[in-house]
């Protein structure tokens, strides 16, 4: 006959403590992150940082962001951003420039490379994302909803 566990958690179905959920939120973030930075830097010399900043500039209007859109975008600060965006100056794929409607705002614009490289890398992190996540099975669309909860009501303040 098999043991009951002493911890009512640890029985199948039961629901998980909040520091087990968060451990496994902390580890699958990590996990994943490192894998499709890596794929990214060996297959597009492109750090997961950069390649999302290509994205949301090549998703924006004009292929044209502000570096507070990127950095708010990105969750990164705005000394993050700019460091982010300087290195994609220096591999030729974002211009930064001031438009004369407003010349106190920088905006970061794709070059022709930027585009090609962002289209390129898409691929490889679209493709590795959705094999990691099929993990998830019938369980993704509930698993988003939940995580998009949670998302909202960190952002919220209080």
């Amino acid at each position: 006959m098999r043991e009951v566990p002493r911890d009512p958690a640890a029985l199948p179905g039961a629901a998980p403590r909040p520091a087990e959920t968060w451990l496994r939120i902390v580890q699958v973030h990590d996990r994943i992150t490192r894998r499709v930075d890596s794929a990214l830097h060996r297959r597009h010399d492109l750090s997961l940082t950069g390649f999302e900043a290509l994205r949301r500039i090549a998703e924006s209007p004009g292929e044209r962001a502000s570096m507070s859109e990127l950095a708010e975008a990105l969750g990164l600060s705005r000394p993050g951003v700019t460091s982010t965006v300087s290195r994609l100056v220096a591999d030729g794929l974002v211009l930064r420039e001031r438009r004369d409607a407003d010349r106190r705002v920088l905006h970061a614009t794709l070059t022709p490379a930027g585009r090609q490289r962002v289209t390129e890398a898409a691929r490889t992190h679209d493709e590795l994302v959705a094999h990691l996540l099929a993990h998830l099975g019938d369980d993704a669309a509930v698993v988003t909803d939940a995580l998009a909860r949670v998302s909202s009501a960190a952002r919220a303040r209080s």
